[in-house]
């Protein structure tokens, strides 16, 4: 990003006089007065803080210029570049837009209920290979990630590879109409927010919303597995292409083979090409085939895509190998968790090979609302006590899988549940049971802070691959 005040100020509509500063020049924007470049324009938000406090911290850390909303009194000083406006965060996706427009790369926007963020570094890993991209970073997928990304995307940028998440109705429509995507994909639809949604029928209905900026001419590449989405996609115009595990898929998988901590799998495109992801979780394949379908339609050769899927770099905080005290595999996910994920995962455990046992910890998912005793207890149908040998079970709301492990003959002494403050006894026993030979798995919502589990077992903070699975 590079602009003078001046069109920045005529691109919102800025309410005061800038003329003194028309010609400061405008090289990043953020909302963070810690953490900015110099040469930033800085968007002082209202949220549990105002932003506002904030702005000569943010001027001493290197911005050189700042949005003020009208309904503040000024207290900077006159040597300090404002721009007053009605609202700062509408003015920042207001201005994201028009730089989107004066730069106008192809609009790749991504969303799902899991293996979004995964998906959307393959996308990019992919289309660097043959052309300039800029991505989300890390998740900066909501009202205000996305219009940063925008403003942050170098002038070269050929492409930008757009995160969109969700939380509530409404939310993608907004930033589908903000991006006007070319491409828009959706990963599947799982019970992530269900809480908020109430049924996955409403959450299918709410990711649709991506399609309704897509340009006339756009693409609509979608899961063809999901039916919530084939029959939504009916009322599609655009063009529409699927990926999947079916024969009717437009992209789909052959050939997969999972190892320790990668995939092998061949694509009905180019059936002679064997493609390498560097993650486990059969799953994962269905986020490389919505990146290779991407990549298609602009023209990325194969063998442009298998050597950018080989050494995709995946964003932070997704599930990792570590190795553990005892020498065993840990695969930690404790940053995130919901049913579809959860069962994923167990399935990955299951199917790898192990001299040893197959232990699973599992923390309480949350943000299920009434829905949350039923979703834990189903995920009894997916822990076979002849693959996975022993659970640990934290948090209240598992008490429901305790009950159903039970009810389904699972051996009871190889079911361990602690309450949430019970960390240090849950580390003591598993400790105990621990063998060179196991592998283990830690999965959890972020609030239930398994990652203790992992400081207190002193694993190595040297990691293996990584994978999502939120």
């Amino acid at each position: 990003m590079k602009m003078k005040l001046a069109e920045i100020a005529k691109a919102i509509g800025a309410e005061n006089n800038i003329e003194q500063w028309k010609d400061v020049e405008i090289t990043s924007v953020a909302f963070d007065s810690r953490q900015l470049d110099s040469g930033a324009l800085f968007t002082p938000l209202q949220g549990a803080q105002d932003g506002h406090q904030y702005v000569e911290s943010a001027f001493a850390n290197g911005a050189v210029a700042t949005l003020w909303a009208s309904d503040h009194d000024v207290t900077t000083t006159e040597d300090q570049p404002i721009l007053v406006v009605d609202d700062p965060l509408e003015s920042l996706q207001q201005l994201s837009k028009y730089y989107l427009h004066k730069i106008n790369p192809i609009v790749v926007a991504v969303t799902g209920s899991n293996g979004k963020t995964t998906t959307k570094d393959m996308t990019a890993s992919i289309l660097s290979t043959q052309l300039n991209v800029t991505k989300t970073h890390a998740n900066f997928n909501n009202e205000i990630g996305v219009p940063v990304t925008l403003l942050n995307m170098e002038s070269s940028t050929e492409v930008v590879v757009v995160e969109m998440g969700m939380d509530r109705p409404g939310q993608l429509d907004f930033l589908s109409k903000l991006v006007s995507p070319d491409f828009a994909v959706i990963t599947m639809i799982g019970e992530a927010h269900i809480e908020f949604f109430g049924t996955r029928d409403k959450i299918a209905d709410a990711k649709m919303e991506i399609v309704h900026g897509l340009k006339e001419d756009g693409t609509f590449i979608f899961n063809g597995d999901e039916p919530l989405l084939q029959e939504r996609a009916a009322n599609v115009e655009q063009r529409k292409v699927t990926f999947g595990r079916q024969l009717t898929d437009d992209f789909y998988a052959t050939s997969v083979k999972q190892h320790e901590t990668s995939i092998d799998f061949k694509v009905n495109e180019w059936p002679d090409e064997e493609f390498t992801i560097p993650m486990v979780g059969e799953y994962n394949v269905n986020n490389a085939l919505a990146a290779i379908a991407v990549g298609k339609q602009l023209h990325i050769t194969p063998a442009h895509i298998k050597k950018a899927l080989k050494n995709v770099e995946l964003t932070e905080n997704r599930a990792e190998w570590v190795d553990g005290a005892q020498g065993e595999k840990i695969l930690s996910d404790v940053y995130n968790s919901n049913p579809t994920a959860a069962k994923q995962v167990l399935k990955t455990i299951e199917e790898l090979p192990t001299a040893g046992k197959r232990i699973a910890v599992l923390g309480d998912m949350l943000e299920l609302g009434d829905a949350s005793a039923r979703l834990h207890a189903s995920l009894a149908a997916n822990i076979d006590p002849k693959k996975i040998e022993e659970v640990y079970l934290v948090g209240s709301e598992m008490e429901n899988l305790r009950n159903a492990l039970e009810e389904q003959d699972y051996p009871a002494s190889a079911i361990h549940h602690y309450s949430t403050t019970e960390l240090d006894k849950l580390v003591a026993e598993l400790q105990a049971t621990i063998n060179a030979d196991d592998l283990v798995l830690l999965k959890a919502s972020h609030g239930i802070h398994l990652e203790k589990v992992l400081a207190d077992n002193k694993i190595d903070s040297k990691t293996s691959r990584q994978t999502e699975l939120v």
